[in-house]
């Protein structure tokens, strides 16, 4: 089931809402990189893969706007070791 997943530009995160509770993952470009700096899950909600939902958001962005992705949270990080499909996206 896809989730609902909103890019807030003005915000510069990706955002998940449910039950009143914010899933985020923050971000900031700089040129042609986007350097994710948190992936937030409310405890809640935890275990269900929003991180990941999150994560594969950000990426495909990324993706569709020629853009690499520098993993300063230590998700991101993990994510790319955990999916190395996406280590043409890796700064």
């Amino acid at each position: 089931m896809a989730l609902a997943i909103q890019n807030n530009k003005e915000a510069s995160r990706f955002e998940y809402h449910e039950n009143g509770l914010l899933c985020q993952l923050d971000y900031e470009l700089s040129g042609n990189v986007m350097a994710i700096t948190h992936t937030i899950v409310p405890k809640d909600l935890g275990g269900r893969g929003i991180a990941g939902e999150l994560t594969e958001a950000a990426f495909s962005f990324a993706k569709e706007n020629k853009l690499k992705i520098k993993p300063v949270c230590s998700y991101t990080a993990t994510y790319f070791k955990r999916h190395p499909e996406h280590q043409d996206l890796h700064v």
